[in-house]
């Protein structure tokens, strides 16, 4: 995998040898990609994995950078591991009140000021994906603790992606205390969700359900109709965003990051164009490149 910028693999995990125009394509999408990196006023790390062949297209994508709320994957893939075991079943109820408030996004804080909620952890779960709740993601941290999740991530393989803070505890920010990950583990981590890999198929399919429910910077590049399932995050000088596109036969998943951004806009939707231009032409042509549809 690339570790500096300007560097890449394009590796095939089946070891079929590609054909000398299909990895010519690759090469300029790659360019385009860094084009983008060129531009903006901070770095960037992608990760783009074809889940039809498994092959992967990467950029720094080892790079260990901020999650900002794409963090919240990894929680939801261990709480729904952790209910599956028998901890605690997802129609379990949990009652919020006022001292469970965190501020920044999410709506539970404001409701609380009219006084308790009682809400299923299912509800908890999909308010942390949906809204980016971060009164529900710190109880379900409290649920799970923060070791649990990174004892899950290490199960799966990922020794990179930790959970180290809560949401909002911008003290332990500035110790450098940031919830971080590279965006080839969580491609991977995405990639192990749509393939029942990350925990039992019932419990992937409505992990995947959730993931389609927040407003998504990936939408943003690709057409109309092409089904999304992904997280977004935010920080100051940080945008990154993590997903499945479900492009039809070719559907690939996407982990996009940056930091030490200043003034650049967000480029997860053009970065996300550039590589869905890219799985479109693999899926309409055959592997010489000759266009079929």
């Amino acid at each position: 995998m690339a570790r500096l910028l300007g560097c890449y693999l394009f590796a095939c995990a089946l070891g079929v040898a590609q054909p000398p125009v299909a990895e010519l394509l690759e090469r300029k999408t790659l360019a385009e990609i860094r084009a983008v990196a060129g531009r903006l006023d901070g770095v960037l790390g992608v990760a783009a994995i074809d889940l039809t062949t498994r092959r992967t297209l990467t950029l720094d994508a080892d790079s260990v950078f901020p999650q900002a709320s794409a963090i919240k994957i990894p929680i939801l893939v261990t709480l729904f591991r952790a209910a599956h075991a028998g901890a605690f079943r997802l129609a379990d109820t949990v009652t919020l009140t006022g001292k469970d408030a965190v501020g920044g996004s999410g709506r539970y804080a404001k409701r609380l000021r009219s006084g308790p909620l009682t809400l299923s952890v299912r509800d908890l779960a999909a308010a942390m994906i949906d809204w980016s709740d971060n009164t529900a993601t710190n109880r379900l941290i409290a649920m799970l603790g923060r070791e649990r999740v990174n004892r899950t991530m290490d199960e799966l393989g990922f020794p990179k992606t930790r959970l180290i803070r809560v949401m909002m505890d911008s003290t332990a920010a500035a110790r450098d205390d940031e919830n971080v990950s590279t965006p080839m583990e969580m491609a991977r981590l995405m990639e192990s969700i749509w393939s029942n890999q990350a925990a039992d198929a019932e419990s992937c399919r409505e992990m995947l359900e959730i993931l389609k429910l927040p407003d998504k910077e990936m939408k943003g590049g690709v057409p109309d109709g092409v089904e999304v399932a992904a997280k977004p995050g935010v920080l100051d000088g940080v945008r990154c965003e993590i997903g499945i596109v479900f492009l039809e036969r070719r559907p690939f998943a996407l982990a996009i990051m940056t930091a030490y951004l200043d003034r650049s806009r967000n480029p997860v939707a053009e970065v996300t164009e550039l590589i869905f231009r890219h799985f479109e032409k693999v899926a309409n042509a055959n592997r010489f490149g000759r266009r079929l549809r």
